[in-house]
């Protein structure tokens, strides 16, 4: 896997989450928080640190808070310093693995101090439709999974059929063995990632995109180049003049993470010719699809192009129905999903039997569910809107046509500010952790769908 020769101050921002603690001098709680990203071997031997001034701007202390730290991170072993070489983590090599995994993956990973509000991701909460179907599941059919092992390794028959008709349904005319349960969409990514991206293969990602893809990417070693998001979608000019030397492409067509853009019919057909033209492996990431917003309703998956095998689409029961349900799929051809259920099964052998059995009765209802949940977003946008009219008139967004947060404009170093949040006790994730560069300084993700009242709140403490 690729090791990270230099962590930005905004990437590190992210890794080092809740660092201060009451009672500790703030030299010595940063060189804790560094010293167990060390020990966890999140940051790698031989891995950069940012210089002391831009990580001092990072989280909002002065340049000597840093320097101190430094110190006694290279007091205790951990770090080296050269002069004109800045500092670099030493650490014991026998302990395993050279990439850190940072942003999402790691929020859920670490332990964090008590926050008072937490918008650093965007998930929902169950629809009541959840609680109805799984009182409601038919013990019967049970009965039936009980008397094998267990494993179905590509998923039950009856989800992989139900989520096939979905597809076909939308235009997409699909079989129940063209599918592929898995642990929710995260897994069927880093699925795709660890199995058909090599060290050093080019990948093409949106800038901005969903920051989970962009750490499966780079676990698997790819050098990420991003294509601009416009507001009408990808840039898909800039597309057809780097495609021909990509080895991947990974896209979300619609209700885009995390700027909720979903592209035309337009966009999508031309995104469609220039994949089947150079001959580009696609990932459509349908994750969010359900989420919309609009009057439009869900978006077809992308057409076919001259070659089919050269697009997988991704989705989810997570996003629409609830996260508590790790169930994901992988829609392909049959040579691919053989290919990747072989890689699955050789993870976790199969996806939980009780968990699809549910997924399978609450997709089964769809559309009520769609209903729901378009339902209450479009109530809490509208709040959200009011409440970023009223107290932060400055800041700049495009209404979303689907998902759960907006992309925020704030004119402002979005790192620091969300720094300031969190000493505040409310997290928020900066652009910076969307880009495969680290670029997206000014922008923030704001998840909308809380209460308004919270969501007043956090604004409040966003200054």
């Amino acid at each position: 896997m690729a090791r990270a020769e230099h962590l930005d101050s905004a990437a590190l921002a992210r890794l080092i989450g809740g660092w201060r603690a009451e009672d500790v001098p703030l030299p010595h709680a940063l060189a804790d928080a560094l010293a167990e990203l060390i020990a966890g071997n999140v940051l790698v031997d031989g891995a950069a640190l940012p210089p002391q001034r831009a990580l001092s701007a990072a989280l909002g202390v002065s340049r000597g808070t840093v320097a101190e730290a430094y110190a006694e991170l290279a007091a205790r072993g951990h770090l080296t310093s050269r002069q004109g070489s800045g500092s670099r983590v030493r650490r014991d090599r026998s302990a395993g693995g050279d990439h850190p995994v940072e942003g999402r993956l790691a929020s859920f990973g670490r332990t964090r101090r008590p926050v008072e509000l937490d918008l650093s991701s965007g998930a929902l909460p169950a629809l009541s439709l959840v609680r109805d179907v799984v009182s409601a599941v038919d013990l019967r059919e049970l009965d039936v999974y009980l008397a094998d092992d267990g494993y179905y390794a590509a998923g039950l028959p009856r989800l992989r059929a139900i989520v096939a008709e979905q597809y076909t349904l939308q235009g997409l005319p699909t079989e129940p063995d063209q599918i592929l349960v898995t642990s929710g969409s995260q897994q069927a990514v880093w699925l795709c990632a660890s199995s058909l991206v090599a060290p050093g293969d080019e990948v093409l990602v949106e800038e901005p995109s969903y920051r989970g893809a962009i750490e499966a990417f780079r676990t698997a070693g790819a050098r990420l180049t991003g294509v601009p998001v416009r507001e009408d979608g990808l840039d898909l000019d800039h597309l057809e003049r780097v495609a021909h030397r990509a080895a991947l492409l990974y896209c979300q067509p619609a209700a885009h993470n995390p700027t909720g853009i979903s592209w035309p019919a337009a966009s999508r057909e031309r995104l469609s010719e220039i994949v089947g033209r150079h001959d580009v492996l696609t990932i459509e990431d349908r994750s969010c699809a359900d989420l919309v917003l609009d009057d439009r309703g869900v978006r077809p998956p992308l057409p076919n192009p001259a070659h089919p095998g050269s697009v997988i689409r991704i989705g989810t029961a997570s996003k629409l129905l609830w996260g508590g349900l790790r169930v994901g799929w992988i829609r392909a051809e049959r040579p691919m999903i053989v290919r990747l259920t072989q890689a699955k099964a050789a993870l976790d052998l199969a996806a939980p039997v009780i968990d699809q059995m549910v997924t399978a009765e609450l997709l089964a209802q769809a559309g009520r569910a769609r209903q729901e949940r378009t339902h209450r977003l479009r109530a809490h946008l509208a709040e959200a809107a009011a409440v970023l009219a009223e107290r932060r008139p400055a800041w700049r967004w495009t209404p979303p046509h689907g998902g759960t947060a907006l992309w925020v404009d704030t004119g402002t170093d979005a790192v620091a500010l969300a720094e300031r949040a969190r000493r505040r006790g409310v997290l928020v994730t900066a652009g910076p952790a969307f880009s495969p560069s680290n670029a997206q300084r000014s922008r923030l993700r704001l998840p909308f769908w809380r209460p308004v009242d919270q969501f007043a709140h956090a604004v409040e403490l966003l200054e």
